[in-house]
């Protein structure tokens, strides 16, 4: 099993940055891509970036591409999200997963293990 705690969410203005990050425990976390989700009120959850286990491939949604990035230190055991020039519509709860795969992907269903999640919540 592999235990996932994100942290570094909270209250930011519109323009502003912040940066998650996801602790990761258990089984070998460095075979694994990780992934960042969100799900606002209301919505479905969705993708929102990925980065391979060994941190050379990564891949965004389009809404986040060139403001959001994700990278990872396999030594920490920790993936981490920075968001820059964040929206209000980037509000949501941010969640970390991993998947029981070398490559990065997008698709939910794809990942095996979950955090928490951490809210976000931007304001105008």
């Amino acid at each position: 099993q592999v235990q996932l705690v994100e942290s570094g969410g909270g209250l930011v203005q519109a323009g502003g940055s912040l940066r998650l990050s996801c602790a990761a425990s258990g089984r070998t976390f460095s075979s694994k891509a990780m992934g960042w989700f969100r799900q606002a009120p209301g919505k479905e959850r969705e993708f929102v970036a990925s980065i391979s286990w060994s941190g050379g491939s990564s891949g965004y949604a389009d809404s986040v591409k060139g403001r959001f990035t994700i990278s990872r230190d396999n030594a920490k055991n920790t993936v981490y999200l920075q968001m820059n020039s964040l929206k209000p519509e980037d509000t949501a709860v941010y969640y970390c997963a991993g998947r029981l795969a070398a490559g990065w992907g997008s698709a939910i269903g794809e990942y095996d293990y979950w955090g928490r999640g951490t809210q976000v919540t931007v304001s105008s």
